[in-house]
């Protein structure tokens, strides 16, 4: 099943290329990729179009609250018809 992204935004600033490395870099086998960025940058939302342009099951963990509401906030737009949609 294809994951489809919902959002009102566009990637923007430093994001599409970070998107375009980060994928070009998973097709080249890497197994593991880190994106660093201050608070409020938007690397939520980077992995949520890596997630659907990748198109592959993803767990996502975060390591505390603020962050896991935050996903929980930014990833049902990802979700939505997807087989996670009722993940709580």
């Amino acid at each position: 099943m294809e994951f489809k992204l919902h959002s009102d935004f566009a990637p923007a600033g430093d994001q599409p290329e970070a998107i375009k490395k980060v994928i070009n870099n998973f097709k080249n086998s890497s197994k593991r990729e880190l994106i660093l960025g201050a608070t409020g940058t938007g690397k939520t939302f980077v992995m949520a179009h890596l997630i659907k342009a990748l198109n592959v099951p993803t767990l996502v963990i975060a390591h505390n609250k603020t962050l896991a509401g935050r996903c929980r906030r930014y990833f049902p737009a990802l979700r939505r018809g997807s087989r996670g949609e009722n993940i709580k």
